[in-house]
């Protein structure tokens, strides 16, 4: 008899295969002595489209909602029908006495393998293999230690519930809210109270008045030296007269010297990633989106092996892992990281408490490195950039806690209306520690919010030696100016860190470490945010939509609410049954309120031009890669590219140009005013191919590294290539 594992993708169902010793290759799996190793392609399995429950539900209108079926049913995605056939053919074989689930340890893997198991009838015993990462020794220790299926049923549960509310919620209101205003309008259970923060944003900026605030700064002795009110303790006043005051009063004065205070501190390094932390802050130093960020860590986690599983809420690691985290060391221990892993080498590793602690750590743990040695010269750019973040982090923790010597210095000067107080600050570094994993001016935690635009910092400098009592000439004496800023507009790194966390008062976020990029990809696709830049910005139809929508969908405190019930759907505190109870109740009633809507939807983005299918004038949007043309007509749903930003780089600046125009007259547009025809463009790119460079070869020659065969010198592609090598 034999096990069938059951994979998401086919690349961690070939290394299974492999570390499994099954050789033999069939259609859609691998087979061993003891083992057939197969896999899903994501899900191959969904919950039924309306048309399945009732011929009616083709056509959407108004009087045919809600819909609430009752099981949702469950149908095989047409697109990998193949595969889910070949999965089914295996699970029903005579000589298979047990199905081993090798999904993604989390609550959609658990979904992807049930859902098939669940179409398919098949009811033999279910194990799971449950590991963060896919090197050959975790795959190894992972099937020496099968947990039963049973003990993941749970999971499972909660996310059968997940789906339902998605379907039932989701299905309901878009199809109310489409058929009532006559436009392409989409909301969900997330993706509304999402849009919903970036307008409360918005109109926090849009209201907020700025104020000028005022300092005084006063120098001797080559130290600087910041005003204090204090009463307040404020470094600043909104009085410009009794800054100025300040001023004049000191010009001239001596300043004395009243108490030196030195306290030496130490600093841990920061927290470990999560997937939200990783993203946040890989939007902010690189600008990469967060769906771009997950991709890339899962290239690292599935194709390259050397990071552990992406989709974490965590940041600590489990005790378990204490006794694996000499040969990670070593194996992230290359090129620029060589000489901190040493440093970490010599000693012991001790688990502090800042970064391993079993009481944070659920179904996974934060990512880091995995023992597969790294071939740095295998990573793109991108995932260099991201597999470097990770690795100081990991490195970070492991160092030695920052520690300086803090002073602090209080003087006064007495003038004629009384004494005014000034400070001044200084550190003197007494040990590195975890800052040598980075570099010297680097901010290990790219904190957008750091600096209070409200609130003045004292910046440390070099103080030379001084002592209390001494006295100092006011060399210079000047005011200083500032405004208070608005807070600032969200980008995707900020947006995330806020669904994680909508308000103080929440303790569980909207959406999951899984699916929170998608998310603002769906907001992005349909148009209802944009991007200027790297801040996102509500549109008109965004807009519009909240104020159609029923109001509970459009708070985050709701969808945060039955996050918090699928986490206890996924302990075994409530039961599914009830929630999806609830949940259909709410899906009735906001059909009710959108069918009794006096409310009406205007587009505002009209074009002049006509839809070339139904003769309606088409909607001018930003789409996410340029402008684009739609018909206002859902039935229609043509579209067409105005501008589209493309990977062309501009030859002046090397900036992407952005192609508009159709047919003959498309044109080549750069921010710096260069303009190109694209048959130009198109001469230029053959002439530069022709010529060939360094950069080919080697990206030739790294093409045959892959595919594991050496080139024959004989060959034309070789021949073609190899007067462009470089002499030795």
């Amino acid at each position: 008899m034999k096990s069938l594992v059951l994979a998401e993708k086919p690349s961690v169902g070939r290394d299974i295969a492999r570390v499994l010793g099954c050789q033999q290759k069939g259609n859609g799996y691998f087979e061993g002595p003891k083992y057939i190793v197969t896999w899903a392609l994501g899900h191959l399995v969904t919950l039924a489209d309306p048309e399945t429950y009732d011929q009616k539900y083709q056509t959407w209108r108004l009087e045919d909602l809600p819909m609430l079926p009752e099981p949702l049913k469950l149908e095989v995605i047409p697109q990998t029908r193949g595969q889910y056939q070949a999965v089914n053919q295996l699970l029903k074989r005579s000589d298979v006495n047990e199905v081993i689930i090798g999904t993604d340890a989390g609550r959609e893997g658990e979904l992807v393998a049930r859902w098939i198991l669940e179409r398919s009838g098949v009811k033999k015993p279910v194990k799971r293999l449950w590991i963060s990462s896919v090197t050959d020794k975790a795959i190894k220790e992972g099937f020496g230690s099968l947990k039963d299926g049973k003990a993941y049923e749970n999971l499972y549960a909660s996310a059968v519930a997940r789906s339902a509310a998605d379907w039932y919620v989701g299905m309901n209101a878009t199809r109310a809210l489409t058929t009532k205003f006559n436009a392409q309008l989409s909301c969900g259970r997330v993706q509304t109270p999402t849009l919903a923060m970036i307008q409360k944003r918005e109109k926090e900026i849009g209201a907020f008045k700025s104020q000028v605030y005022y300092g005084v700064q006063v120098t001797g002795k080559g130290i600087y030296l910041t005003w204090v009110d204090e009463k307040t303790g404020a470094t600043q006043t909104f009085d410009q007269s009794m800054a100025a005051a300040v001023v004049e009063s000191t010009k001239g004065k001596e300043l004395v010297i009243k108490a030196i205070d030195k306290k030496n501190k130490k600093q841990s390094a920061p927290p470990l990633y999560d997937l939200t932390e990783l993203q946040r802050e890989a939007n902010k130093r690189y600008g990469f989106s967060a769906k771009q960020t997950l991709n890339l860590m899962q290239a690292l986690y599935e194709t390259h092996k050397i990071l552990t599983y992406p989709r974490t809420d965590a940041r600590y690691l489990s005790s378990d892992l204490v006794g694996t985290l000499k040969d990670r060391v070593k194996a992230c221990g290359v090129g620029d990281f060589g000489k901190v892993a040493g440093m970490i080498l010599k000693s012991p590793i001790l688990a502090g408490k800042h970064f391993v602690d079993d009481t944070k750590v659920s179904d996974h743990h934060a990512i880091i490195p995995t023992e597969q040695l790294v071939q740095l010269n295998r990573l793109s750019a991108d995932e260099r950039r991201i597999y470097e973040m990770v690795v100081k982090r990991f490195l970070s923790v492991l160092l030695p806690a920052f520690e300086y010597e803090q002073t602090t210095i209080l003087g006064t000067v007495q003038t004629d209306k009384g004494v005014s107080t000034f400070k001044a600050s200084g550190k003197r570094v007494i040990q590195n520690g975890w800052k040598n994993a980075y570099d010297l001016n680097e901010d290990p935690e790219g904190d957008d919010d750091a600096f209070d635009a409200s609130s003045e910092r004292l910046r440390d400098q070099l103080l030379p030696m001084l002592q209390q009592g001494d006295r100092l000439k006011v060399e210079g004496v000047r005011l200083t100016t500032g405004e208070t800023r608005p807070p600032s507009f969200f980008t995707e790194g900020t947006l995330l860190a806020a669904m994680e966390r909508p308000s103080k008062h929440m303790t569980c976020g909207i959406g999951t470490v899984a699916t929170r990029a998608d998310i603002i990809e769906k907001l992005l696709g349909s148009f209802l945010i944009e991007k200027k830049g790297q801040a996102l910005h509500i549109t008109s139809k965004g807009r519009q939509l909240l104020e159609l929508v029923p109001h509970d969908l459009r708070t985050p405190e709701l969808t945060a609410e039955w996050e918090d019930r699928l986490e206890k759907i996924a302990s075994g505190k409530l039961k599914k049954e009830a929630f999806i109870t609830e949940i259909k109740g709410y899906a009735k009633a906001c059909v009710l309120e959108i069918k009794n809507s006096s409310a009406q939807f205007r587009h505002d983005n009209v074009s002049r031009e006509k839809c070339p299918d139904c003769g309606k004038f088409l909607l001018e949007v930003n789409g996410k890669k340029g402008k684009m043309l739609v018909c206002q007509d859902r039935e229609c749903g043509f579209r067409r590219s105005v501008a589209l930003v493309t990977n062309a780089r501009c030859p002046n600046c090397h900036k992407k140009m952005t192609l508009v125009g159709q047919g003959e007259g498309k044109l080549f547009t750069c921010v710096c005013g260069h303009r190109e025809k694209l048959d130009a463009f198109n001469e230029r790119r053959k002439a530069a191919e022709s010529k060939g460079n360094i950069k080919d070869v080697r990206k030739y020659l790294e093409e045959q590294k892959k595919e594991n065969s050496k080139p024959d010198p004989n060959s034309s592609p070789f021949a073609a290539l190899k007067g462009l090598l470089p002499k030795e």
